[in-house]
């Protein structure tokens, strides 16, 4: 994240310091968009997304514990 925030901070000094702020507004609206057009085009997916993820939630905890034993036999191997 600290790259990310550098590389913003590095282009924002390529401006002069008045323009800095309407720069900064200006890749906010664009930002926003853009995700408002991603969402818009995969709004089906999330929906989905949505709806199986709770039925997903006990096969991930029934993985989970599977993984868990098989560490444990590993560990208790002498």
């Amino acid at each position: 994240m600290n790259e990310i925030q550098n590389l913003y901070i590095e282009f924002l000094a390529n401006f002069p310091e008045n323009l800095r702020p309407i720069i900064s507004i200006g890749l906010a609206v664009l930002l926003a968009y853009a995700i408002f057009k991603v969402i818009k085009k995969d709004f089906i997916y999330l929906i989905a997304l949505v709806v199986l993820l709770p039925a997903s939630v006990p096969i991930l905890k029934s993985v989970w514990q599977g993984a868990v034993a098989f560490i444990k036999f590993l560990l208790d191997i002498k």
